[in-house]
């Protein structure tokens, strides 16, 4: 059985998604990318790569771990 109230509502969004590409659609301007600085990132890869060490130590020699 069909209901019509789900008709209509399929047939208006349909086409609202339809629309929406049209070329004389609102456009928003895309936001400038953000700049971060290299500290956190250096930090997570320093406490990533000690608990890797941690869990599963390089075998001797390996280039993954400096000479004591």
């Amino acid at each position: 059985m069909l209901y019509p109230t789900a008709m209509i509502l399929a047939d208006k969004a349909t086409r609202r998604h339809v629309l929406s590409a049209r070329p004389d659609a609102p456009v928003s301007p895309d936001r400038p990318p953000e700049r971060h600085s290299g500290a956190a990132r250096r930090l997570a890869v320093a406490a990533l790569r000690r608990l890797a060490d941690t869990l599963e130590p390089a075998p001797r020699g390996s280039w993954s771990r400096p000479a004591a």
